[in-house]
């Protein structure tokens, strides 16, 4: 078959040099559609089945499903397109630029996880005409660093079918079986305003936010003392309070006030069990101090994930790597493909600690190792047919 598709170079340069950036904010948030079209018209050409899935709910976002080959398991190479915003002024160098410098790719997405799809596509070169028993299948998503919508979505939707995942999320190339679940969460208290000289003519929302802050820090210590995970670095289930917006001037009496939380949850978990706990904890607040008080999930939640150490993917991504399948803290879209049936591992170049920083960048000595690796998992996964 010739491929015409990009170099590796070429491929890595077009992906950070068209934006792609997710924001809750819309007036920040971008489109994802040219990413996904360079990738479609790269894959096309190397003879993957390209399927451009546009989210139902939002038509400006896309997912992309490539399959080279047929038949029952196969593997997929899963990516997100979408960044995260950044600030150019805190850059040596433009973020939607390439720049070589050091042994290094600077530019925002090289780790955070454009760069994962031109290695991908990299390793998938090799066996364009190979007899594939089972497919290989590279997946791009829209949306992870906002809502998962794109995973979300797949997930809803049951397709692709396949047996194993790779999530190419920045771990140094070190195999990951599990991370932590993240949900975001708004405490919202509605008080009534008033003049400030008299307290009575009205209910202070700050004053119960105060009485709210001092219930999280004590369910925060109780998730603490009753859950422990030893694989994880920080083996307890966390509980960000992470911002407040409250009042609007000091001679008011404060009528309104919002908290946002982020708890990170255990495997073994349960996410709305915890924001049951929640909305159960604070609910006597308002009662007992006449306001209104609410918990809301922000987005739905990420599920806690973890794949059985037995698993085949995780025993075949140890013995290719030297390494023993860890944990993290950060979340990926692992649990989505969990749910589908797929077992997985996140496993990528680059590292955590350069995403969604400035001067985001990739070691190039990253890049080889990857490819190689990607490679080898396609040899025994997709050439031998599914065991029985």
């Amino acid at each position: 078959m010739t491929a015409r598709a990009p170099d590796l170079l070429s491929m890595l340069r077009t992906l950070i040099e068209t934006p792609s950036v997710s924001c809750t904010d819309p007036r920040i948030d971008q489109s994802n559609l040219a990413v996904v079209d360079h990738l479609a018209n790269w894959l096309d050409e190397l003879g993957f089945a390209v399927e451009v899935l546009p989210l139902p709910e939002q038509p400006r976002k896309a997912n992309l499903v490539a399959t080279l080959g047929s038949g029952p398991g196969g593997l997929v190479f899963a990516g997100h397109t979408d960044t995260v915003p950044c600030d150019p002024g805190l850059w040596q160098s433009e973020p939607f630029r390439l720049i070589e410098r050091d042994n290094r790719f600077y530019g925002l997405g090289t780790c955070d996880m454009k760069g994962f799809f031109a290695l991908a596509i990299e390793a998938a070169r090799q066996y364009l005409d190979a007899p594939l028993a089972q497919p290989l299948i590279l997946l791009a998503t829209a949306d992870e660093e906002c809502s998962m919508d794109g995973a979300r979505t797949l997930a809803a939707r049951g397709s692709p079918a396949a047996r194993y995942a790779v999530v190419g999320e920045p771990t140094g190339l070190k195999p990951q079986r599990m991370h932590k679940g993240m949900m975001m969460e708004a405490i919202r208290v509605q008080g009534r305003s008033g003049h400030s000289s008299d307290p009575s003519l009205g209910a202070n929302a700050l004053d119960v936010m105060h009485l709210v802050l001092g219930e999280l820090k004590t369910f925060r210590a109780e998730l603490a003392d009753r859950y422990r995970h030893p694989a994880f670095a920080i083996d307890v289930p966390t509980m960000n309070l992470g911002c407040l917006h409250a009042g609007d001037n000091p001679n008011r009496i404060c009528g309104h006030a919002e908290l946002q939380i982020d708890v990170r949850a255990l495997p073994g978990m349960d996410n709305d069990a915890v924001h049951e706990a929640l909305v159960a904890r604070l609910a006597p607040l308002a009662a007992a101090n006449d306001v209104q008080l609410e918990v809301t999930q922000i987005h739905p939640p990420v599920p806690p994930f973890e794949t059985p150490a037995s698993a085949e993917i995780v025993q075949v991504v140890e013995r290719l790597t030297g390494a023993t399948a860890g944990a993290v803290a950060f979340g990926t879209e692992a649990p989505f493909y969990q749910e589908m049936g797929i077992d997985s591992v996140v496993m990528g170049p680059g590292y955590i600690d350069q995403a969604h920083q400035p001067d985001e960048y990739l070691d190039q000595a990253q890049i080889k190792p990857t490819i190689d690796v990607l490679s080898a998992l396609v040899r025994e996964l997709c050439l031998a047919p599914p065991a029985r």
